[in-house]
């Protein structure tokens, strides 16, 4: 999950409706799902993170600091599941790239920090609520060809591709045009946190990236100098439970 800034509300009181905040938070965090970090760029959802099918939570139903986005995959896992704030790592709040750890597989799990913090438990039930840890499904097409539909795959194919951009850049290190296109890319394709895992070690395309993708920057979630991460977040919107890691 990519750690971003959603900001203060456009408006002084709540919406009304509560899709007419999609254009606003489309423009701070970009067309991407805020789980899986997929781009979608029809049907992406403003996303409840209290949901707005459960009567406690009716009072934030048109509420700004409830608000993400998501995909179809990641709201349905959602649901109307009760999210304890205290216990499950949310990207507007807390460090969640500094959380979670990117497999070339496709695979998701807690990093290495998060086991070592005591949060491994915390991580596990935050990707069990939005889907993320479920096992890539095989699809193939009528050729016998594997199509990438499912989550797991789809970060498999970005993998691939952060990869054969960073070799390029290897190669031609001195090409700053090279380096320009690959955070264009980047964008294009989705997936913040492959990307940023891909080129660890290369903070000038890390720092490319988190200018490129709009909110993270602003979360505070990364050195400015080194692109190492912040922990605790800064938590810069003062929200709720946030700051956890």
């Amino acid at each position: 999950m990519r750690p971003v800034c959603r900001g203060s509300s456009p408006q002084t009181d709540d919406f009304s409706n509560y899709s007419d905040a999609k254009p606003e938070l489309v423009s701070r965090l970009g067309p991407y799902c805020s789980y899986c970090e997929r781009p979608i760029h029809t049907n992406l959802a403003v996303e409840h993170i209290q949901p707005k099918g459960l009567a406690e939570y009716a009072h934030l139903v048109g509420c700004w600091s409830n608000f993400l986005l998501a995909c179809v995959n990641c709201n349905s896992s959602k649901l109307d599941k009760n999210v304890n704030l205290a216990q499950t790592i949310l990207p507007d709040r807390d460090n969640s790239f500094f959380a979670l750890r990117y497999l070339p597989d496709g695979r998701i799990e807690p990093s290495a920090a998060a086991i070592s913090g005591d949060f491994k438990t915390m991580v596990a039930e935050t990707l069990a609520l939005t889907g993320l840890d479920k096992a890539m499904v095989i699809t193939l097409d009528s050729h016998g060809r594997q199509v990438a539909l499912d989550r797991v795959s789809q970060r498999m194919q970005i993998w691939l591709k952060a990869e054969d951009a960073k070799t390029d850049i290897e190669n031609n290190p001195a090409n700053s045009v090279l380096r320009e296109f690959a955070a264009k890319l980047a964008v294009a394709e989705g997936f913040f946190s492959i990307w940023m895992t891909v080129f660890d070690g290369d903070p000038d395309m890390r720092n490319r990236l988190i200018d490129a993708f709009p909110g993270v920057r602003g979360s505070g979630c990364f050195d400015p100098i080194s692109t190492a991460p912040v922990s605790p977040a800064p938590n810069p919107d003062g929200l709720a439970h946030g700051g956890k890691i």
